[in-house]
């Protein structure tokens, strides 16, 4: 009896080759596991596909919901932006997928897990870290890791082995979706100096294409999580899908950058995710409002090291686990209504409120109303500065002083 592998099947490029693969050179049972995390609206026939490729199983999931509730929010509460600028949308997905295989593979008895991950990319130290923690026993294969093929070979294998491709070789975008975001890889964008075309992006439209008319959001919070649009209230999955369209129609959130990927090689990556861009800065607008200073100048400290966890695929960790704590405790206040204005691009912050605004009119209003003491403004200045002014006379007193003689010595 062959032994099994549960293979996260996309019925991408690499993933359809991956069938093939695994069962010419490892011989083995394949069972391809498809998960909805809003990355593909066919998967009726991704699944099709798979079994027509030999798999013994075609396995589809909607962990949609999971995946918004359970990984983005828990970003959005972090305000994670891997080196400030990615909201991290395939390295959320990657951990909950993980997690998924791994529960087949122990439920059907496999051997291993398989994914269609290359040895340059960051989803390979996701998949494989995730589940060294899940399942440290199972076999990981990653084939495309394995296999001595560059792009333009694993197109011509799967056409010689009759593999149907969702790309050609004319347009060789490689596009990782989900519901929070787009990354778009290959082809013009391994050339940093090149502007990303714009037939490479389907959320967000081009800036100078975007209405000429701004349009305002209103976006209410509850404990950090958003929960309503101008005033209607979505669930979890609605919510975002009208976010991306909301903001993707104006231009927001088209992503370009050099980045510094986890086994240590710099990556031209292009993203487009409008409406977790549109939410996060809503959500870091109203922390403003509602949160300490000292919280606040922890917390983006606390962010940059959760998002560089996540980005690393180190979700399963008890230190990722402990972050997250901290920033579960600061959104207990994180509750209100921020007011954003889309056009042309960007996305501005014109206004905010809650019920638990620590912004006081009386104290910082300089006209009539005005309640704040200003007699106490002379005595806080002087023991604010006092260890600056000792540090001065200090230093000028001892630089008043003769230097001291060095002694004879016969």
């Amino acid at each position: 009896m062959k032994e099994k592998v549960v293979l996260a099947y996309s019925g991408g490029v690499d993933t359809s080759v991956a069938v093939k693969w695994l069962q010419e050179t490892y011989h083995m049972d394949v069972i391809a596991f498809s998960i909805d995390v809003g990355n593909e609206p066919d998967f009726p026939i991704i699944r099709e596909k798979a079994l027509k490729l030999g798999a013994i199983q075609a396995v589809v999931v909607d962990a949609r919901e999971t995946f918004i509730k359970d990984y983005c929010f828990p970003a959005l509460k972090a305000n994670a932006l891997y080196e400030g600028q990615y909201p991290l949308a395939t390295a959320l997905g990657r951990p909950l997928m993980a997690k998924l295989i791994v529960d087949v593979a122990k439920k059907e008895g496999a051997a291993a897990i398989a994914h269609g991950c290359t040895a340059k990319g960051n989803d390979q130290v996701r998949f494989d870290v995730s589940t060294m923690a899940l399942a440290p026993d199972l076999k990981i294969i990653a084939p495309a890791r394995e296999w001595s093929f560059n792009r333009e070979q694993t197109i011509a294998y799967a056409i010689k082995n009759k593999i149907p491709l969702p790309v050609t070789a004319k347009s060789p975008y490689s596009i990782d979706q989900n519901l929070w975001g787009r990354a778009i890889e290959c082809g013009v964008m391994e050339d940093p100096w090149a502007e990303p075309p714009n037939d490479a992006f389907i959320w967000a439209v081009a800036a100078e294409k975007a209405p000429n008319k701004a349009e305002y959001v209103d976006i209410t919070f509850e404990k950090g999580i958003p929960v309503a649009l101008n005033g209607v209230g979505f669930d979890a999955i609605a919510l975002v899908e009208k976010a991306n369209e909301l903001a993707g129609k104006h231009g927001v959130g088209r992503i370009d950058h050099v980045e510094d990927r986890t086994i240590g090689i710099k990556s031209r990556e292009v993203y487009e995710a409008p409406g977790a861009m549109m939410l996060i800065r809503a959500h870091e607008a109203l922390e403003a409002m509602c949160l300490s200073k000292e919280q606040i100048r922890f917390k983006a400290i606390v962010s940059a090291e959760w998002s560089t966890l996540v980005y690393t695929g180190q979700w399963f960790t008890s230190y990722r686990e402990d972050l997250s704590a901290f920033v579960d405790s600061t959104q207990r206040y994180v509750s209100g209504v921020v007011r954003v204005k889309l056009f042309k691009g960007s996305c501005s912050v014109v206004g905010r409120k809650s019920p638990y605004s620590l912004y006081n009119f009386g104290l910082a209003t300089y006209d009539k109303g005005d309640t704040f003491d200003k007699n106490a403004a002379v005595g806080f200045i002087k023991l604010w500065g006092l260890p600056a002014r000792t540090e001065a006379q200090a230093h000028a007193a001892a630089d008043k002083k003769p230097a001291a003689r060095k002694k004879k010595t016969s």
